[in-house]
């Protein structure tokens, strides 16, 4: 007489898709991390892999987004040179620019628990994201201007102290110079998703 067994799902298909996309936002963010551009004078170079941090924040929510930057962040402490310039290693976290890192992952979940969590606990809304087409761009928007800021807010002071930089120096060259880039980086981020593509992906 042939017994019939229950199956066991491990994890269940939500879960598998939100890991899925995180693993990709992650190698994203390493790709990201290739385009720096060295500036003369400045501690950190023009870096674009804050897109990775913010499309983590949104796309994912604060539990998913905030496991995509530490997937990252592990990867390159294990060694794949996946920082900006090809840098990898404890130590290059622990440098001046490392603060900046740690804030990325501080600023996907801060990002997240904005756009995904703005009405209720997680534990009222469950745990995976919404879609970000009930989102409106002025919650986005805001969300990301505050990401920026933990961003600063934990790299700056770290580079003052790694550096041995005067507050007022380390917020000059280590913020004050990359506002106007950084506004362009948030308004593109939101035209990408606003766009459509990445939405979809959310909801694939």
């Amino acid at each position: 007489m042939a017994q019939e067994h229950d199956s066991v799902e491990l994890v269940g298909d939500e879960a598998v898709k939100h890991i899925s996309l995180a693993a990709v936002l992650a190698a994203l963010t390493a790709v990201f991390a290739y385009v720096s551009i060295p500036v003369p004078g400045l501690p950190a170079p023009i870096s674009f892999q804050v897109f990775g941090v913010y499309f983590a924040g949104l796309l994912l929510g604060p539990r998913w987004g905030g496991f995509s930057i530490a997937l990252y962040l592990l990867v390159g402490i294990a060694g794949a040179p996946v920082f900006s310039n090809g840098g990898a290693g404890l130590g290059y976290v622990l440098g001046p620019t490392g603060g900046y890192l740690i804030g990325f992952l501080v600023a996907a979940v801060v990002i997240g628990a904005i756009v995904h969590r703005p009405f209720g606990s997680i534990a009222d809304r469950g745990s995976g994201p919404r879609q970000l087409s009930e989102v409106s761009v002025g919650v986005q928007a805001g969300a990301l201007v505050v990401g920026l800021v933990v961003i600063y807010a934990v790299g700056v002071p770290w580079l003052a102290y790694a550096a041995g930089l005067p507050p007022v120096e380390a917020a000059t060259v280590g913020a004050a110079v990359f506002l106007p880039g950084d506004a362009i980086k948030i308004a593109a981020t939101l035209a990408l998703v606003r766009g459509g593509a990445l939405a979809r992906q959310q909801a694939v």
